[in-house]
């Protein structure tokens, strides 16, 4: 029983230090932008397997200097209740739910940005139900410490939107050779439309369903609000 109970406190003991490491990564960037990320290393390193030089593409700009389109179109793609909930859009998942169940098999996901936010900066593509628990609480220190304009703002900044390309910038430069600042409602609804699956659509532009996809976004773009 007296090793039982010292594992179970080394254990307890490096879950706190773990999540206190994260508390205090995400108290620093109030202020100060993430440098990198969880996902963001990790294609790296599968981009270096194959050529040892290969780097991302990205740049980090500031929110205001990101187009109000691309927030709205992000915002309508994935989370349209970003700026009400607490990191959680428990009607969202419910709904999910529903469909995932009348299919079968997972057609839809009821992720916010927020849980997005934490799975990109902390966590590895893998899903298991130890991930989703870890995205619960790191989704509820991003709420607590970061206003919604910061948490919108760094996820623009480090998601994914094709292969080896990170962030609004990068994105708005790859794919339509302007800055995240001058982009249009139909070049924002359809980069927005490429987020669930950004590798995919960079080698596959034209795709059955991508315009289809970005014209129900750049119609829901006027009733999405960003903070």
């Amino acid at each position: 029983m007296r090793w039982f109970l010292k594992i179970g406190a080394v254990v307890l003991t490096a879950l706190f230090l773990y999540y206190l490491w994260i508390f205090g990564h995400i108290v620093y960037w109030r202020h100060a932008n993430p440098s990198s990320s969880s996902f963001m290393d990790a294609q790296l390193a599968r981009l270096q397997e194959d050529d040892p030089d290969a780097e991302l593409r990205h740049r980090w700009v500031a929110y205001d200097r990101i187009s109000g389109n691309l927030k709205r179109a992000v915002i309508a793609a994935e989370d349209a209740r970003f700026v009400d909930h607490e990191g959680f859009d428990w009607e969202g998942i419910e709904v999910a739910f529903e469909k995932n169940l009348k299919q079968g098999r997972i057609v839809a996901g009821g992720s916010t940005i927020s849980q997005q936010l934490a799975k990109n900066l902390f966590l590895s593509s893998k899903k298991t139900p130890w991930r989703k628990i870890d995205e619960a609480f790191i989704t509820v220190m991003l709420e607590a410490v970061l206003d919604k304009r910061r948490i919108l703002e760094i996820y623009l900044n480090v998601i994914e939107w094709g292969d080896g390309v990170f962030g609004a910038e990068a994105a708005a430069r790859h794919y339509y050779r302007t800055s995240a600042a001058r982009l249009s409602g139909g070049q924002a609804a359809k980069l927005a439309a490429m987020v669930p699956n950004p590798r995919y659509y960079d080698t596959h532009r034209n795709a059955p369903g991508l315009a289809r996809k970005t014209r129900i976004i750049q119609r829901r773009m006027s009733q999405a609000l960003a903070p």
